[in-house]
């Protein structure tokens, strides 16, 4: 590194720009920017690259020091992040209904420590609110930020100290074993790539090998021309592009990193870097921190409150709104802290500290009440219950996979030989639930064998699933041979379009002949009608506005054509070995589907049945095992 004094880029705030647009456009719904996510991935190059080039001059100087590094990240990130969380807290506690206000303060907690992106990981699965009711969701980008620095400036030092000549060499192999680590992740499924530092960290390290002079510098202004230009049109292309079926991050974030690495490597002096440039795109560059953090949770907010998502004029005006705050944020809170002359070293800790533990206090205040019902009338709180209402044995026996060390539950009476099995996807979980206290009441049991979007059918995969086909062969082949099966239920989300195909439907009728041949008994449970929102908070939204008994689902005509589907190949095998269990029998009698039976929410989501739910389809089951 040079002594020479670092110079301010107006091109990188225009950069910034570059990063938030398609982020706040992409959040907020507007068309064309499928991939706008990856502007997170140009903010990770930016500030790799920034400062890394600070702690790298302030080393060679000899005059780096912690103490004032971290005071710089205080400045930088605490004053416009803590007053974001406690208003999200607060406005959750007005707007937000039990079953989702619950997610809010530990998210609160975690974002003001800095981890909330490995909290958000955890939350993977089916017993979490979606990002929909996660207004501080955004926050684990900053989290792995955070956590990179606490470890990037000790890694310089040491290798300053002990192998000066080998700074660059290690940084990169570093920063290869990161991606090597996300291209090895990238398509599991489980949100590692995604959320968790050491597979994200190679984009910051590729904005930090910048810093450190690890490219050759391109003299040719020609060449500096088309790098530029293609960095451009490749984050670009990546923002058009890329949706939510594109595999990310891994290879695919190459392009806008790469493209964010080619501009600011090469974007000075040329027509890319003057394009970059423009005064409204290095304004809205400097207000980038701000909007970034006030965008997502005004869209959160106003999509909850509106109960739909954001269309139209509404999409402008949260716009609007966002950018409203962000100068706010940016004239009043974020430049008055970073001025060393306003506020002194000592003060900011102190500020930051109390900060931060102000809004923990409020936190640990607020997680012991859970949902905090007590702002609702009763029934908003019973119908809050439903969330809940799933399977005791969901995260012990749901996705069991007997190969890969997740046996499979055996349900009912105990100490007693399964007599029966559920095969299915995951909406035969509660199904396994009823259907055990069923047996046990006669003193049987049955095996579960239920997989996330993969419906008991082999020989068959499915993309959302890529152990399906392994496991369906398993599972088929342990019905065969087990004598002591007599009975096999089938379930699945059948009204799923993904399931509709004839060759599926020719292989579910194929399964059940190979069940029927081997002389055991199929209970086939047909498709339970889909809603188009969440079923439980749709309730608490009635009962809140003392409107519970306006509570309806779907015209059964909207199912119609998957349960002739299903009825079809039931029909064929009826009288034969199977019996068939229609749901929507049940929860559609009138012609309209209910969603509450005897003050219980039916549904869990917007598709699973809860456990109520899954008794009420099974009822006619229960009946006849009480009459035997």
């Amino acid at each position: 590194m040079t002594n020479a004094k670092i110079q301010y880029r107006p091109d990188i705030d225009g950069l910034r720009a570059l990063a938030i647009l398609p982020v706040l456009l992409f959040h907020a719904r507007f068309p064309g920017v499928t991939g706008g996510y990856v502007g997170v991935d140009l903010f990770f190059v930016i500030s790799g690259f920034l400062i890394t080039r600070i702690i790298a001059r302030e080393i060679d100087e000899h005059r780096f020091s912690i103490i004032r590094f971290y005071e710089r990240r205080a400045r930088r990130i605490l004053p416009a992040l803590l007053p974001v969380i406690a208003v999200v807290l607060v406005a959750a506690a007005v707007l937000f209904l039990p079953s989702d206000f619950k997610g809010v303060p530990p998210s609160a907690l975690a974002a003001t420590f800095f981890v909330s992106n490995i909290l958000f990981f955890s939350e993977i699965g089916y017993f979490q609110t979606g990002a929909d009711t996660k207004p501080l969701l955004h926050t684990w980008s900053l989290a792995i930020e955070e956590q990179y620095y606490i470890f990037f400036p000790i890694l310089l030092i040491l290798i300053a100290r002990f192998l000066p000549r080998w700074r660059k060499p290690i940084v990169a192999a570093i920063a290869l074993v990161s991606f090597a680590m996300a291209v090895a992740t990238q398509g599991d499924g489980s949100g590692f790539a995604f959320y968790w530092l050491p597979p994200r960290a190679w984009e910051l390290f590729m904005g930090g090998l910048l810093a450190l002079n690890v490219f050759p510098e391109v003299r040719r202004p020609l060449a500096r021309e088309g790098i530029a230009a293609a960095g451009l049109i490749a984050v670009l292309a990546a923002v058009t592009c890329y949706d939510n079926h594109t595999v990310f991050p891994g290879v695919s974030a190459l392009a806008p990193v790469l493209g964010a690495v080619a501009m600011i490597h090469c974007a000075p002096g040329t027509a890319t870097g003057r394009l970059l440039s423009w005064r409204p795109f290095v304004a809205i560059g400097l207000i980038s921190y701000s909007l970034y953090l006030w965008h997502w949770p005004l869209i959160v907010f106003t999509e909850y409150a509106t109960a739909e998502r954001l269309a139209g004029v509404t999409q402008w005006m949260v716009l609007a709104a966002s950018f409203a705050l962000a100068w706010l944020s940016w004239r009043f809170v974020e430049r008055p802290f970073r001025d060393r002359g306003t506020m002194s070293r000592r003060t900011i800790f102190i500020a930051s500290g109390a900060g931060m533990a102000f809004v923990a206090l409020g936190c640990a205040a607020l997680l012991p009440l859970g949902g905090w019902p007590q702002r609702f009338p009763a029934d908003v709180t019973r119908m809050a219950a439903g969330a809940s209402d799933f399977s005791p044995y969901r995260a012990r026996c749901h996705d069991a996979d007997p190969a890969r060390g997740r046996p499979a539950c055996v349900l009912g009476a105990p100490d007693t030989p399964p007599t029966a099995m559920i095969w299915g996807d995951s909406h035969g979980v509660e199904m396994a639930y009823v259907l055990s206290q069923m047996l046990a009441r006669r003193g049987q049991t049955l095996i579960e064998r239920t997989l996330s979007s993969c419906p008991p059918i082999p020989g068959q995969p499915f993309a959302e699933a890529p152990d399906c086909e392994r496991i369906n062969r398993d599972v088929m082949a342990s019905i065969l041979a087990d004598p002591n099966i007599k009975t096999v239920y089938l379930a699945a989300f059948w009204a799923s379009p993904a399931y509709a195909d004839p060759q599926t439907l020719a292989r579910l009728d194929n399964t059940i002949a190979r069940i029927i041949d081997a002389g055991r008994k199929v209970v086939l449970i047909g498709p339970v009608p889909p809603n188009l929102f969440d079923v439980p908070r749709q309730l608490q939204r009635l009962a809140r506005q003392g409107r519970l008994s306006e509570a309806i689902g779907r015209d059964r005509r909207d199912i119609a054509a998957a349960e002739a589907r299903i009825g079809e190949v039931a029909a064929r095998w009826q009288g034969h070995g199977l019996e068939y269990i229609n749901p929507a029998d049940t929860l559609c009698a009138t012609g309209r589907c209910i969603l509450l039976h005897d003050g219980h929410p039916l549904y869990f989501d917007s598709h699973h049945p809860s456990v109520a739910g899954a008794a009420l389809i099974l009822a006619p089951l229960s009946r006849e095992h009480a009459t035997n």
